[in-house]
């Protein structure tokens, strides 16, 4: 829902549930963003981390304030990726601040400064709208230390007259931050990529895969039942199928990130397919088959988990956008010819 705000750039003026009431500004009115949670939030963050609605889950660009927020208070910078913003306003409760958010077309800080939406002219040109000259008494911006891809502080401060200061990492980490003067610690600056951290997109993926991996079991299953003297398919074929299916969609989406630290190698491609090959070596030794049937599995497996994996390159601390690429040039192939190669022996398994 969108809201009225001073830089006329937010449509109608409408209370959004996240907002109470407006703040008098020299400039105008500015809406007052509320810093605590509703159960509402709470729903919206779990359905865009599960891909649901995630690219119409914004807020209107523009200027906002957090408790009562007066000439000296902080300006803080953020997304319009309303998961970013609601980090910053929960992380603010009981302190007053200005929050300037930016339009990054629902992306989030960091990504959003790598595809140049969190930059300079955006930046510039939203404190040009917003006249935050008028509306604060220092120079400061605090840029979230993820954005800093995006952001050159000398243009923004020879063009405006605004000084860049790089906040921390975590939203969490202001209040801190804040009472220091503006001064962050080591562990404010590190990026930990812990395993909530490595497991926050699993939901997403899960949920956009969900139709894809159910297309390939019904493939299998129907494939299944194929024999060199006619088709029959049994209720214990259907079920391992499933289960077999069921385990590298599984694997893939949630072990690879979960195990990322200890798999071996630096390729997202070569971590997945060594979950691949543990998961097919299982399965093919489980499972109803002859040598042909076995390998399959075990290729199909490696194919697979490989390929899932190479799709958390962009979420991690791992990799770099040209790291990314050159994996990707010589995974998709090699993914491709193992799916090839462990279809046909599937199949052929079926006859011999």
């Amino acid at each position: 829902m969108s809201v009225g705000c001073c830089c006329g750039t937010c449509g109608p003026e409408e209370t959004a549930i996240w907002t109470a009431g407006y703040l008098d500004t020299p400039v105008g009115r500015v809406p007052r963003a509320v810093s605590r949670w509703t159960w509402r939030d709470w729903l919206g963050a779990w359905s865009v981390r599960c891909g649901l609605g995630r690219m119409r889950y914004t807020v209107p660009p523009g200027l906002y304030a957090v408790g009562a927020p007066g000439p000296d208070s902080p300006l803080l910078v953020s997304a319009n990726y309303k998961l970013s913003f609601d980090h910053v306003r929960r992380a603010m409760d009981g302190l007053d601040a200005w929050v300037l958010v930016l339009d990054t077309k629902g992306v989030n800080v960091w990504c959003a400064a790598g595809k140049g939406t969190f930059g300079t002219d955006e930046l510039v040109r939203r404190l040009e709208l917003c006249d935050a000259a008028r509306v604060v008494k220092h120079r400061s911006l605090i840029v979230p230390q993820l954005g800093a891809p995006g952001i050159a502080a000398h243009e923004v401060s020879r063009r405006i007259g605004f000084r860049v200061v790089y906040g921390p990492v975590r939203a969490r980490d202001l209040p801190a931050f804040l009472r220091a003067g503006m001064k962050s610690t080591p562990e404010m600056r590190r990026v930990l990529f812990t395993l909530p951290d490595r497991l926050v997109l699993t939901p997403n993926e899960l949920v956009r895969l969900f139709v894809p991996a159910f297309i390939v079991l019904a493939l299998f299953v129907a494939s299944s039942g194929l024999a060199l003297h006619g088709y029959r398919l049994t209720r214990d074929q259907v079920l391992w199928v499933a289960a077999a299916v069921g385990v590298n969609y599984l694997a893939g989406v949630v072990l690879t990130p979960a195990l990322l630290p200890w798999l071996p190698g630096r390729a997202f491609a070569v971590k997945g397919g060594v979950t691949g090959a543990v998961i097919g070596v299982t399965l093919g030794w489980l499972g109803p088959f002859g040598w042909l049937g076995r390998l399959s599995v075990g290729v199909l497996s490696v194919a697979a988990c490989s390929f899932l994996g190479i799709r958390f390159t962009g979420s991690s601390t791992y990799t770099s956008a040209s790291g990314v690429r050159s994996e990707m040039r010589w995974a998709l192939p090699l993914q491709g010819a193992l799916a090839l190669a462990g279809a046909a022996g599937w199949l052929a398994a079926h006859f011999v």
